[in-house]
């Protein structure tokens, strides 16, 4: 293992008392803007097309894996551009922030003036783009005011930002059933408060983009050398790869499963909203938890209740709504953990490493975008070959290879996720 660089006069601040929390709010606020273009766009905007533009299930997973595939090259790139224009990162983020919005608007607001699949394909690329790069600037200035916060500021922040990030998945989540009461056009209406919503967070972070240049060697291509290199850091990197997985697999397929499997169409937005809630409830207790009793054991307790209570979804059929919510409650606050401890236990190697933090959640966000597309090219036509169609009375051997990758399959990923993360070894401190 490589011995950590100096500390950096802004993260050798952590050190300090923690008694500046300015700002921990707009953190919050602007972690909710990029939730709701994360997650919520790979449950909502497949299944919006397929409904309204009859694109077919296996088009989509084929165009939603080339545009992660995009990614696999663009998430480093724009690490390092995040990196370079530290200095100018408040007017990057703008600019960045009024993109999403626009292509946010195209996805669900805009009649298709093409074929759909290429227009599903083209907002998503911008939308994506713009949604990877303000998150790689958001996680690397959170290790710049984590080093202000002082001694357990990473833990402070991830709380504060993980909270705000969830409670924007859960307005995602439900903002569609909810608008699809007042309007016809339920998503016009969503893409349109995602804009307003957008020009409120910029200006609520608008004096938090600021902090201390770069330490020599981690602005150029070198960086990337800085990050890989560390034993630590390429652990991390690869638990996060096999621990988004599971997220990746039951996001993908979740709509179907619940419109399908337990045959209860209409109730999607309340089990998301569910979920999600739990995850933003136990997020300041993961953190607290955390704390007190250190991220390994208490995230590796979480991983564990993850696959303990998930692995009954795949016993689950139709009108089983009671025992679906009582799993989409403690598996979502045991993803609470997941989303609070291991980007902080990241945040803080990071810091160790010398500010090398926006290359270093480049590949963060390489690595666990990464799995989204191998679900979409894999899951969906291996479950169009099988017979199932959306919306249809399915047969049930269609049924049951849903139910066998929407919940055998993620317990069999977390599995993996903790024999690696039970090996890793690293000083929490």
């Amino acid at each position: 293992m490589m011995a950590a660089a100096p500390l950096a006069p802004s993260t050798a601040a952590r050190t300090r008392p923690a008694t500046r929390v300015a700002g921990l709010p707009g953190y919050a606020l602007f972690a909710g803007l990029l939730a709701v273009a994360g997650l919520p766009i790979y449950i909502h905007a497949p299944k919006f097309y397929v409904d309204n533009h009859g694109v077919s299930l296996a088009a989509l997973g084929t165009a939603l894996f080339v545009l992660r595939l995009v990614d696999f090259v663009q998430d480093p790139l724009l690490g390092w551009l995040a990196q370079a224009t530290r200095r100018h990162r408040a007017a990057a983020v703008a600019g960045a922030t009024a993109l999403m919005a626009l292509s946010m608007l195209a996805l669900f607001a805009v009649t298709p003036p093409v074929a759909p699949l290429w227009w599903f394909a083209g907002s998503l690329l911008v939308l994506f783009s713009a949604f990877s790069f303000l998150t790689i600037s958001f996680y690397a200035q959170g290790v710049v005011k984590a080093g202000v916060l002082g001694t357990g500021g990473h833990l402070r922040l991830a709380s504060w930002r993980e909270t705000g990030a969830l409670l924007g998945v859960c307005l995602a989540a439900v903002a569609p059933s909810v608008l699809a009461l007042l309007s016809d056009d339920p998503f016009a209406i969503f893409a349109a408060l995602f804009a307003m919503i957008a020009a409120v967070a910029v200006w609520a972070m608008r004096r938090e983009w600021g902090g201390a240049p770069a330490a020599p060697g981690t602005t150029g291509w070198q960086g990337f050398g800085t990050v890989l290199a560390d034993d630590v850091a390429r652990r991390l990197l690869l638990v996060a790869l096999v621990n988004a997985a599971p997220v990746a697999v039951t996001s993908t397929l979740f709509l179907f499963f619940v419109e399908s499997r337990l045959q209860a169409p209409g109730w999607e937005g309340a089990f998301l909203l569910l979920f999600f809630l739990a995850a933003a409830g136990s997020a300041p207790i993961w953190a607290r938890a955390g704390q007190r009793w250190g991220i390994r054991p208490v995230l590796l307790g979480a991983m564990v209740l993850a696959v303990v209570s998930f692995g009954f979804a795949a016993t689950l059929g139709a009108g089983d709504l009671l025992a679906f919510a009582v799993i989409c409650l403690v598996s979502g606050a045991a993803v609470g953990a997941d989303l609070t401890l291991l980007p902080a236990l990241f945040a803080r190697r990071m810091a160790a490493l010398g500010q090398a933090e926006a290359l270093g959640f480049g590949l963060w966000a390489f690595v666990t975008k990464a799995t989204l597309a191998l679900a979409a090219i894999t899951l969906l036509p291996l479950l169009e070959a099988s017979g199932f169609r959306a919306g249809a009375d399915n047969p049930e051997p269609a049924l049951a290879t849903l139910g066998f990758l929407y919940a055998l399959v993620p317990c069999v990923l977390k599995l993996v996720a903790i024999a690696l993360f039970a090996t890793l070894r690293m000083n929490e401190e």
